[in-house]
């Protein structure tokens, strides 16, 4: 089995954590970008790395990209520009396609690909990434032995949030196709609502973040990801308030992996399921959402070309119950 993987979009804020993530377990890593340059540059800091260029465009420079590889993870977006013509380098390549895509309908896109996937003989991954992954790893843990719930809570609590250039572009791609609507997942379906996010109102997250204002209604790729696969009506979101005053703002992270100097950024994600009266609540504490990334995508990859199972599958899918969690725990302050 080869012991290389391919990260495209690896010289961007994320890209950069996630090869250092597969150089730290191991692996091999084909950098895989527009800039020659700048991947020059970045495999010359990373052992055994390989910088190959090549156009989301090109069909014939993303298939020679990918030879060798025994998995590709796609790190640029907008993922509506990007996941397409990578996935279907992929297919062509027979080897894994996984994603850090936060874009719902990139993601939505994405899990229409079971039949070619299988086909191919490989496994298609989208979201592996704090807003996507993370929360489908807990909720699938803690709906463990039921088959249906009543509903699930997402309570994203973030002290700060300055996004990445690539956050900012994959946002407002989402917003342009959805006509700035907003999405919500009621009565089993994601609908669209017209108007403003509901005022703040105070939610208690997990320590350090505690009580803080929240805004409710803000879906994030999780919700998607977690209605694929579990039976479940009503998937409810809130958003520390501070967090979105942050994205708000004009401060964007620089593309050299890093997070801002002054930056101190920790998370307390919370997933509540609840079902006939129970309620079941897991927890994940860390410190930066897009450093928590890197290994989740570099751990999900590992599994996806070991166990060779075919199909669309999502963070809560990969591997046997907990592995996957089990995996990243380390890069958290607290997992429960």
């Amino acid at each position: 089995m080869s012991r290389r993987i391919a990260v495209y979009g690896a010289t961007g804020h994320t890209g950069r954590q996630v090869a250092d993530a597969l150089v730290q377990r191991g692996w091999s890593v084909i950098l895989v970008g527009r800039d020659p340059a700048r991947l020059a540059a970045l495999a010359a800091r990373l052992h055994d790395a390989e910088p190959r260029t090549a156009s989301i465009d090109d069909a014939s420079a993303l298939d020679r990209a990918l030879d060798g590889a025994a998995a590709v993870i796609n790190c640029a977006g907008p993922f509506r520009d990007t996941a397409p013509p990578l996935i279907a380098a992929a297919l062509r390549a027979r080897i894994p396609y996984l994603d850090v895509a936060a874009e719902i309908e990139a993601v939505l896109d994405t899990l229409k690909c079971n039949d070619q996937a299988r086909a191919a003989g490989i496994a298609i991954v989208p979201a592996m990434a704090f807003y996507g992954g993370l929360g489908d790893l807990l909720a699938t843990d803690a709906m463990g032995d039921w088959k249906s719930a009543d509903e699930i809570i997402l309570a994203y609590g973030l002290n700060e949030w300055v996004p990445t250039a690539g956050t900012r572009a994959a946002g407002a791609v989402s917003r342009e196709r959805r006509g700035g609507k907003r999405p919500v997942f009621t009565g089993g379906a994601l609908a669209y609502r017209d108007g403003p996010l509901p005022a703040p109102e105070d939610w208690v997250f997990p320590p350090p973040i505690g009580r803080a204002p929240a805004v409710a209604e803000l879906t994030m790729a999780d919700t998607v990801t977690i209605a694929s696969h579990l039976a479940v009506p009503e998937i409810r979101s809130y958003m520390a308030a501070r967090a979105l005053a942050g994205h708000a703002a004009d401060e964007t992270r620089p593309a050299d992996g890093a997070a801002p100097a002054d930056s101190a950024q920790i998370f307390a994600l919370e997933i509540i399921v609840r079902r006939d009266g129970e309620e079941r609540r897991r927890q994940a504490i860390g410190g930066d959402i897009y450093a928590i990334t890197a290994p989740l995508v570099a751990e999900a990859a590992a599994i996806v070309v070991a166990d060779g199972k075919p199909g669309v599958r999502t963070a809560g899918q990969i591997g046997t119950r907990g592995q996957l969690l089990r995996a990243i725990a380390p890069s958290l302050d607290r997992l429960r």
